[in-house]
């Protein structure tokens, strides 16, 4: 790539807002996904599953918020966390997950980012993993009665925290950092 054209990739790049989201270990990826594209409407599905840990960091900031997911990664193991229960959202249904170490990273990083952060951010998230929105709040209520019946809580397996940028549709990844603690 000639370096004209890389300056105007990185100068787009630092327009779009940063997402950081907790990496699924493979197997758990590729189920959480498989329910997302059996239950998503196929026209809204354009990500993967995933989990959002925060929704809009400036992009101005990168390199910090890299340090701090390199410092966080480095310095802890992988956080026990299990699918808790599913949950009804209105217009859609996601598994909530139980994950007190993640959640505890996530508050520390928070701390850190102080004054980055847009309000969304600020509030103690809910972690999940969301496999069906943008329908009918009946829709909703049908699949969270169906897969109630079968759903049973069990360990999920996070293996570390990645970067992508917002691009209005599929997000661009920044990079992935595994737990080593």
């Amino acid at each position: 790539m000639n370096c004209e054209l890389y300056s105007i990739l990185a100068m787009a790049a630092l327009n779009k807002p940063i997402i950081m989201t907790a990496i699924m270990g493979r197997q758990d990826f590729a189920w959480a996904d498989q329910r997302r594209r059996q239950y998503y409407p196929p026209d809204r599905n354009i990500l993967p599953a995933h989990i959002t840990l925060f929704h809009h960091l400036p992009p101005q900031a990168l390199a910090e918020i890299k340090q701090a997911v390199k410092d966080m990664t480095g310095m802890n193991h992988p956080p026990k966390t299990s699918l808790h229960r599913l949950i009804h959202l209105g217009n859609g249904v996601a598994y909530e997950l139980h994950a007190p170490d993640l959640l505890a990273m996530r508050m520390e990083l928070a701390d850190k980012f102080h004054g980055l952060t847009v309000l969304q951010d600020q509030q103690t998230p809910r972690l999940h993993i969301t496999i069906q929105n943008k329908v009918s709040p009946k829709d909703a209520k049908q699949l969270v009665t169906q897969l109630s019946a079968e759903f049973e809580p069990r360990p999920f397996e996070i293996k570390g925290l990645a970067l992508h940028y917002y691009e209005d549709g599929p997000w661009q990844s920044i990079g992935e950092w595994p737990f080593r603690g």
